[in-house]
């Protein structure tokens, strides 16, 4: 069966992070993207302690659209390297489990939706 995962990515704004939830979802490659405002990330950069505010998106998607999702992510993100980290959901729902499945395992093609697309 088909693995559900989360990935986690954070955004420098809510305008960042909206846009990229919204085309996550659009493209099929997420079925739902969860925003979280107001988190504080201390990291090294560059050499230097960090302390930002930032957004964390919570992203639902299906193992096979790791990849692309994150290659996605890559291109829609203001910053050069954004975190892009894939965990494995071991367990939840059935049914929302089967919803997160159904909702990435199509492809939009000429206005089209194929289910099944693996």
């Amino acid at each position: 069966m088909t693995r559900c995962v989360v990935v986690l990515t954070t955004a420098s704004s809510e305008e960042e992070g909206k846009r990229i939830a919204q085309k996550l979802v659009e493209e099929r490659l997420a079925a739902c993207v969860n925003l979280i405002p107001n988190i504080q990330s201390f990291y090294y950069w560059e050499g230097t302690a960090r302390h930002d505010s930032e957004l964390l998106l919570i992203i639902k998607t299906i193992d096979q659209r790791v990849d692309e999702l994150i290659e996605r992510i890559n291109a829609l993100h203001s910053y050069n390297m954004p975190e892009a980290i894939a965990l494995p959901i071991r367990a939840g729902s059935l049914a929302y489990l089967n919803w997160i499945r159904e909702e990435t395992d199509r492809i939009v093609s000429d206005n089209k939706i194929i289910i099944g697309s693996d």
